[in-house]
């Protein structure tokens, strides 16, 4: 890793033009590091809302690399957010096949994407699996969130039926 990359990583994403500055010096330097590819791809995600420009980004990265954990987490998310469902499903299953990779972390997009297609009763059964994969005590409380609001949007479904 570049000096270039650990000073986009610094900078994201408080301040943009210094990690897109950054960026651009890293990439002419290695225009197949993972890292500055994956964190270009979450500007454009996260803060740019250009999702196209990310995915070209974060499917590079994973050319260059398939194992890179730092890129499945924004990627599967840029998927989601829009609704490229069965992609991120499959990239999902892969993700969970590389070692050292955060099972849970994976599930709880999976929950996510069963959410979105307001699949709540599947997605609080996924939910189960994620609290027994589950190794970070940080993560609790998300899971917690997570099935209060698929429980609060699940009530809402029954009574709109009735």
């Amino acid at each position: 890793m570049n000096k270039y990359v650990l000073q986009a990583l610094d900078s994201y994403p408080y301040y943009l033009e210094n990690t897109l500055e950054s960026l651009s010096y890293a990439l002419s330097y290695d225009d197949s590091n993972t890292m500055a590819l994956c964190l270009m791809g979450r500007l454009h995600a996260e803060q740019l809302f250009d999702f196209e420009q990310a995915k070209k980004y974060f499917q590079e990265a994973l050319v260059h690399n398939l194992y890179a954990l730092e890129i499945y987490q924004p990627y599967i998310q840029t998927l989601i957010d829009t609704n490229a469902y069965e992609e991120a499903e499959k990239t999902i299953e892969f993700a969970l096949t590389i070692p050292g990779v955060s099972s849970s972390l994976f599930l709880l997009k999976r929950v996510l994407i069963l959410e979105k297609l307001k699949k709540f009763k599947k997605a609080l059964k996924v939910l189960n699996l994620v609290r027994l994969e589950n190794l970070d005590s940080e993560m609790l409380s998300t899971i917690k969130d997570v099935e209060d609001r698929i429980k609060g949007k699940r009530k809402i479904g029954r009574k709109s039926k009735k």
